[in-house]
């Protein structure tokens, strides 16, 4: 039996049970992060001396939260940004010490600096401005909001 023939006997009922899988992980949003929205109306705290806030002890430092991307930068100070990239929505913004202390993001190199303006063009469709959110130090409680 050849090939051609083999496919026809399957019928469209196998040969989707066998393309569906690759479509889904072809997808655009399959291995990079999700396509998300742009967090809004963010307001939350973190205890530095808690297991959480324990990771932002040294400078370069970074945890995700809630979307955001909480830093303390190089010169020890607290910044926070937007986890989903200006150019095509990715939840992956991470910290790099790299350059000087940037956010980048890993899915098509997007790079900012701590103000969140773009510092390259991707592709033919450049970055915009990443949202940065406002951080306030209590004591050991950092609080993020916009």
């Amino acid at each position: 039996m050849e090939r051609k023939q083999f496919l026809r006997t399957l019928g469209t009922g196998a040969a989707f049970a066998l393309t569906f899988p690759c479509l889904q992980g072809c997808s655009k949003d399959s291995d990079n992060g999700d396509i998300e929205e742009i967090p809004s109306g963010v307001d939350f705290t973190i205890d530095l001396n808690s297991s959480e806030g324990a990771k932002l002890a040294d400078n370069g430092s970074f945890i995700l939260k809630n979307l955001i991307v909480v830093v303390k930068d190089l010169n020890g100070n607290f910044v926070a940004a937007s986890q989903v990239c200006s150019h095509e929505s990715y939840d992956q913004v991470r910290f790099t010490t790299n350059d000087g202390g940037i956010f980048y993001c890993d899915v098509h190199g997007s790079r900012f600096d701590l103000d969140g303006a773009p510092l390259n063009q991707v592709d033919s469709t450049p970055a915009k401005q990443l949202k940065i959110f406002n951080t306030e130090l209590d004591g050991q409680i950092l609080r993020v909001f916009e």
